[in-house]
């Protein structure tokens, strides 16, 4: 009988002789290791005196390991044992995730029963489907909110941006997607956010309804940065995985910004040189191969749905606009709208969806178009009707905008805990088009 290739991989490094090395220096982010043998991207376990830590190997000399703690340096002394593991990090994968609260390495901390048997485990570095396999984006993924299903409208395997500065609803946004989509499995990444908030995004905004088919990762922002940067590809695996199975996968995550940003550090440690606005090369190199492993894939897809902190609502900062480049869409919220009170403060005019046309109807698109050119002509004379300079029948599309502009308001604004069917949203716009 022949064993799976996992088990025998597993047999022969623990058959291998146990080689020790030993700390050489700590210095920021970083350990050396002298007398160790090692790949980058391999774990290596540390014994200070009052615990095990792990770090992986980020460069390789001739006889030293350059190493990024996955935890805190505190007890790490020169002289320490330090053994190969012989392999990278791995994470859980499996419908047992499903409902469960994962670390930035991909283990429980929600105090449930331990995964054991129940899920397997895979290596954190996966492939990216190659661009000729992926199958094309061409059905609608309904999200619950009127203003994205219609004038924004998302596809299976599409990517999407949600733009914006601090505090404007990125995060109630994502919870009001997470509890009114319609796709099989929902992911969750969480990359350093505040403590305190993490529990109220998973109490407050999710509850039990909107985390039966999730599974969240979570990293805070004291976490070592390497732990920030992992828990974005763990969440990314672990979505991965549910597509692999033919799933449809909708994978969030808050925030792409944060996650470039430990990646900064991180690189910044390593010995980079800093580029464009103190982030280092390795920053835009990573950037492609996190967002990448989203859309479709031979079997099922994953839909990203990736928040972008601008800093000082500077939405070419160099993060957004490589952001940008990438995926497949912007949805941009308002720091005008927010303060208003109008939720969610969706910018409508400011968005867009790449893939609109393969995945609406034409018939709906025109719609959508219609209520678009109504909006833009409201806004092109909005300065102009504040100050009483607008007159009356000046131009016929302006008039009709007014008359409009109460009910477009109110399809617009949708409150936190209201999720409205896809069906019922193309219903309402269209009695908006067809009003006199």
């Amino acid at each position: 009988m022949s064993l799976p290739s996992a088990l025998l991989d597993r047999a022969r490094v623990a058959a291998r002789p146990q080689v020790t090395g030993s700390v050489s220096g700590a210095m920021g982010l970083t350990l050396t290791v002298d007398g160790l043998a090692a790949a980058v991207g391999d774990l290596v376990e540390i014994d200070p005196a009052d615990r095990r830590l792990f770090a992986e190997v980020v460069a390789v000399g001739r006889d030293r390991l350059t190493c990024m703690p996955l935890g805190t340096l505190s007890g790490v002394h020169s002289g320490a044992p330090v053994r190969a593991t012989g392999m990278p990090l791995q994470v859980p994968v499996g419908e047992a995730l499903l409902g469960r609260v994962l670390d930035g390495l991909g283990r429980p901390v929600d105090g449930g029963p331990p995964l054991g048997s129940r899920v397997s485990y895979v290596d954190l570095a996966s492939e990216t489907p190659h661009a000729l396999s992926r199958t094309r984006v061409e059905e609608p993924l309904t999200f619950g909110v009127r203003a994205l299903d219609t004038l924004v409208p998302c596809g299976k395997g599409q990517r999407l941006g949600i733009f914006a500065g601090s505090g404007v609803g990125k995060s109630s946004l994502l919870a009001q997607i997470t509890r009114g989509t319609d796709a099989d499995v929902r992911v969750i990444g969480l990359i350093g956010e505040r403590g305190r908030e993490v529990r109220e995004f998973l109490e407050e905004n999710l509850g039990a309804e909107g985390m039966a088919r999730t599974v969240v990762v979570v990293a805070t922002s004291d976490e070592p940065p390497l732990v920030r940067l992992k828990a974005a590809f763990v969440a990314t695996r672990i979505a991965e995985a549910f597509r692999d199975e033919g799933r449809d996968v909708l994978l969030l995550m808050d925030s792409i910004t944060r996650t470039a940003m430990a990646q900064r550090e991180v690189g910044l440690s390593a010995g980079e040189p800093p580029a464009t606005r103190g982030y280092p090369p390795s920053v835009f190199a990573m950037m492609p191969q996190l967002l990448e492993k989203a859309g479709t894939g031979t079997t099922g897809s994953i839909t990203g749905l990736y928040t972008v902190l601008v800093e000082g609502d500077d939405h070419n900062e160099p993060i957004a606009d490589t952001a940008r480049s990438i995926l497949d869409g912007h949805i941009v919220l308002t720091r005008k709208l927010a303060t208003v009170g109008h939720f969610p403060a969706i910018d409508v005019l400011e968005s867009i969806s790449r893939v609109a046309t393969a995945v609406v109807p034409p018939a709906q698109m025109a719609d959508a178009r219609e209520v678009r050119r109504l909006m833009g002509a409201l806004r092109d004379v909005k300065e102009l009707i504040e100050i009483g300079a607008y007159q009356s029948g000046s131009d016929p599309l302006v008039d009709r905008a007014r008359g409009l502009a109460p009910q477009i308001d109110a399809f617009l604004q949708q409150p936190m805990g209201e999720s409205t069917p896809a069906p019922e949203s193309w219903d309402w716009l269209q009695r908006i088009v067809r009003s006199a």
